[in-house]
């Protein structure tokens, strides 16, 4: 459908800096009438049967897998995943989220007795979703599968620089049958679209991934209104190797974590935490695994590592890199400009800064780039202070093989999600954070909850 108001936005590929596609983005117009749309249907959607909605998400996969690898080109297309990555794992979470919801759907319990009460769990009604760039068709899944399992309608704003994903994920929607008006989307930035979407009343709750600045402001549209506010925020994630594990096999794990997705992943391993005496050879081993990453374009074979998905991000990266030097990091590897050879394209040498400590602008803001940087302490206590002392509690990370201590570690860290050794949780896990980096959690059955109300029945239990 067209907008109200014709409006156009280049897509630009950052493997390239060429435009890619072309895109028209809406405005509060289309928020209203995809706001009308999504009243209408959830009137009859919201009360639809358990064994209809578990048919629909089947639909919905069956026609996905279709489309995957078109899926996958789109998004090394719109935000520079490497093919590989594309294939194994960004589109495979579009799969992975929707089946999931369709398997928990098929046993999930909706009412409970309570005292002499009957609770009942009903859908929350019109859902606006605003999704981010980096991991784009998961983002997307993982709140719209849940949102369609248990009965509400939707309304998805999906990144204006990586729309391309989404835009193939609607078609999916309209072959699978999804009925008109339960599944709408609307391309546009966060002023035109997001605004509009957060702060009308015919919305009944907003789910918002992207930055801690981002999300205050979707809040506060909210609050007018009483909305539901789910969020999925920054992060700035502590690793901390304990001084008993092998060290080289605890920085090279970390630093595959931290380098997958160029570093722009929530939930990267960004801080480091390795005990002061062992400060030079971690670096070392760190070092030599950005040497041995292969950064190119995301389509070409034996590609690692891609770009950043736009000029705006690799500036901001740039500018963090440059700070790090100036407030006295040590530049292990890497450093600002482009790598050799790559004149074209948003690309970020990988970089280890060491020899940090927690008041660097470089240990305290989010960087979203292949950008780590290592702090030293002295014993457990201070590397527990140390990685707490952040706004942000996302994720944390532990290497030791001491599983006691890797346990009471863990049980003080301040996040919403912990790994160990490399380990992290399935589709069935609880993802979200503490403090500023939101609230609600997604995934699995716990994704479920955000989208429902809670209805106590007296007399019928």
């Amino acid at each position: 459908m067209a907008p109200v108001t014709a409006k156009s936005l280049e897509v630009i590929n950052p493997s390239t800096e060429q435009v890619c596609a072309t895109i028209s983005i809406g405005s509060a117009a289309d928020v209203d009438k995809a706001a009308v749309a999504a009243r209408q249907a959830f009137n009859t959607y919201g009360y639809s049967s358990r064994e209809f909605r578990i048919e629909l998400l089947a639909s919905i996969c069956a026609v996905y897998q279709k489309r995957y690898s078109d899926i996958a080109d789109a998004i090394s297309e719109e935000m520079g995943a490497p093919t590989k990555l594309a294939v194994e794992a960004q589109a495979a979470t579009g799969i992975g989220h929707l089946s999931t919801a369709m398997e928990i759907l098929k046993n999930y319990s909706f009412e409970e007795a309570v005292g002499n009460s009957l609770v009942m769990k009903e859908p929350i009604g019109v859902c606006g979703l605003i999704t981010p760039w980096n991991w784009p068709i998961n983002q997307i899944t993982c709140k719209v599968a849940p949102a369609l399992a248990v009965g509400c309608t939707v309304i998805l704003k999906p990144s204006e620089v990586a729309p391309l994903s989404a835009y193939i994920f609607s078609q999916v929607m309209e072959e699978a049958g999804v009925p008109a008006g339960v599944f709408n989307m609307i391309n546009g930035d966060g002023p035109g679209v997001g605004t509009a979407l957060s702060s009308h009343p015919e919305v009944d709750m907003m789910s918002f991934t992207g930055s801690t600045r981002a999300g205050a402001l979707v809040a506060q549209n909210a609050a007018p209104t009483i909305k539901r506010v789910a969020q999925e925020l920054g992060g700035k994630s502590p690793n901390i190797v304990l001084d008993n594990v092998d060290l080289e096999a605890a920085v090279t794990r970390s630093m595959e974590v931290m380098f997958r997705n160029t570093g722009q992943s929530c939930n990267a391993p960004s801080r480091m935490l390795v005990p002061a005496a062992k400060m030079k050879q971690a670096a070392a081993i760190a070092a030599a695994f950005a040497a041995d990453l292969v950064v190119g374009d995301a389509k070409a074979e034996g590609t690692t590592m891609g770009p950043v998905v736009s000029e705006v991000q690799f500036n901001k990266i740039q500018s963090l890199i440059q700070q790090g030097i100036d407030e006295g990091a040590t530049l292990v590897c890497g450093g600002v400009g482009k790598p050799e050879g790559l004149e074209h394209g948003y690309f970020v040498k990988p970089t280890v800064f060491a020899d940090v400590n927690n008041e660097m602008t470089i240990a305290k803001e989010e960087i979203f780039g292949p950008v780590v940087v290592i702090l030293p302490y002295d014993d457990i206590e201070e590397a527990i202070a140390i990685a707490n002392d952040t706004p942000y509690g996302l994720a944390g990370y532990i290497q030791g093989d001491d599983m006691a201590q890797v346990r009471a570690v863990a049980s003080r860290i301040r996040a919403g999600n912990i790994n160990i050794n490399g380990q992290s949780g399935d589709l069935l896990t609880p993802f979200g954070g503490y403090k500023q980096s939101g609230n609600g959690r997604e995934w699995g059955a716990h994704g479920f909850a955000d989208f429902l109300e809670v209805k106590a029945v007296s007399g019928l239990a």
